[in-house]
């Protein structure tokens, strides 16, 4: 058997950790405890570092805007901020631009003594207080226009499809071309026994006549009618500097060449100009170079319903942003399809630039919302401006005759912002209102509902007679977006 071997000693059990010390830089343990050795020093590690926290996670990137250039929509103080004010002067401007408007959108015409003015219409009764005036002043009195225009017969084919076969004019003797100055006939409008803003000089305008509230004037505050004064393009462009330089923001100004080819005429026969001149187009002109408005980055727009007083302006060497208006007569609420045509003669060039029925071209405006249509107008214009409308299919669904905007339940986008982006050309639509009236009935009496509708679509400006409302709905856009 083999001899035994004696089992090895067992080895000294360390008992407690007496003492941690710092010696020369490194931790010792000092134990004690069981064993012949007594303490022992043992070089101890520093403890791992804790565990970096984990990277905050980057907020998502802000949803892309749809708009043109992916800038965000502009807000344009339509009249400035008429829903609260006397249209277009300069408590209305100044209110817009206090209320976060990025523009300032005018009217202008031209005055006896050729001065832009403005005024949305050039018949005074609707937003002046021009009749309680002229009860007790003889000279406003006897200005007003009562020879009735004349019927002439159009140049194109008279079908039922081109609208009348005849249209109004001012121009009431062919042979005298002042006769235009005796009634008050507006791109085919009667507006007999009215007041026309040509026959008063800007300083008469000043004198005598005060702005009022025009559209839903039964529902706006009306405390300020008959107390502020008609105000110059230039003054409001003296209002947006002003706002700009107070706020620290660029606000740009909207100027519209309204009834261009009537304004011509009035104001040759005021001898504002030349037989066969542009005077509105040219006094535009002016006042911009005056202002240093004449750049492609200038804080302005300039807006027409006639194509005509655009491609002049062009010609005539202005660099500035031109907008393309674009109007209509109705809507077809069983397809949401734009009505241009009627068989009203007072009212029928609604549907088609003037300058069109006196060419005898019989095309409607929606002729420019086509791709061949929109390309033309991008040889001329910066954008378009449409009418709602036009940009949103209103429809009844299902289809009851004889309802109206107050029963449209469905709204969809056309294709008008997707083909207008595909042209180069951004888009204005007009006009936005708190007023229920206004609204379709999709939206529930909610005007943001329906702002956010056209900014979820990718509308790029909207004119607005509410610039704090149209303000507040775009924050919430934007805050939807991530922004």
């Amino acid at each position: 058997m083999k001899k035994s071997v004696p089992a090895p000693a067992p080895r000294p059990v360390l008992a407690t950790i007496a003492a941690i010390t710092l010696v020369g830089g490194s931790l010792l343990m000092t134990a004690c405890g069981g064993g012949s050795g007594g303490g022992i020093s043992l070089p101890v590690l520093p403890p791992a570092p804790a565990p970096a926290p984990a990277p905050t996670p980057a907020p998502p990137a802000p949803a892309p805007l749809g708009t043109l250039d992916g800038s965000v929509p502009l807000v344009i103080g339509h009249r400035g901020l008429p829903g609260l004010y006397p249209e277009e002067t300069k408590t209305a401007y100044e209110a817009a631009a206090d209320a976060g408007a990025d523009s300032l959108e005018t009217d202008l015409h031209l005055t006896k003594d050729c001065v832009l003015v403005a005024r949305h219409n050039p018949w005074l009764s609707d937003n002046t207080n021009i009749a309680e005036v002229a009860k007790t002043n003889a000279t406003v009195a006897g200005r007003k226009r009562t020879v009735p225009g004349v019927l002439v017969d159009v140049k194109y084919p008279p079908i039922a499809a081109n609208g009348p076969a005849q249209y109004l004019s001012d121009l009431t003797d062919p042979n005298d071309p002042k006769s235009v100055l005796k009634s008050l006939i507006v791109d085919g409008e009667d507006h007999t026994n009215d007041w026309s803003i040509t026959d008063f000089t800007m300083d008469e305008l000043r004198q005598w006549i005060r702005g009022t509230t025009y559209d839903a004037r039964d529902q706006r505050p009306t405390d300020l009618n008959g107390k502020l004064p008609i105000i110059s393009f230039q003054e409001l462009i003296d209002i947006a500097k002003a706002k700009s330089a107070a706020t620290g923001r660029t606000l740009t100004v909207y100027p519209e060449t309204k009834n261009p080819i009537w304004n011509n005429a009035q104001a040759i026969a005021n001898g504002c100009g030349p037989a066969g001149s542009h005077p509105l187009e040219d006094a535009l002109l002016k006042v911009m170079n005056f202002n240093d408005l004449n750049r492609k980055d200038a804080p302005i727009f300039v807006q027409s319903f006639e194509p005509e007083s655009l491609k002049y302006l062009r010609s005539a060497g202005m660099k500035a942003r031109a907008v393309q208006l674009v109007d209509g007569n109705d809507v077809n609420y069983q397809t949401g399809e734009m009505i241009y045509v009627t068989n009203d003669v007072y009212t029928f060039v609604d549907g088609r630039p003037y300058s069109w029925t006196l060419a005898g071209n019989p095309k409607w405006f929606g002729e420019m919302l086509t791709p061949a249509g929109l390309a033309e107008v991008k040889t001329y214009a910066d954008g378009i401006g449409p009418w709602k409308p036009q940009v949103m299919a209103h429809t009844i669904v299902p289809f009851v005759a004889g309802k109206g905007l107050a029963d449209v339940n469905t709204i969809k986008p056309t294709s008008l912002i997707a083909d207008a982006h595909k042209a180069g050309l951004f888009v204005h639509s007009y006009t936005f209102r708190n007023e229920a009236k206004y609204l379709a009935g999709v939206y529930k009496g909610d005007p943001t509902a329906e702002y956010l509708a056209f900014f979820r679509a990718g509308i790029d400006g909207v004119f607005s007679d509410f610039a704090n409302t149209a303000f507040a709905a775009r924050k919430t856009y934007l805050k939807e977006t991530g922004r």
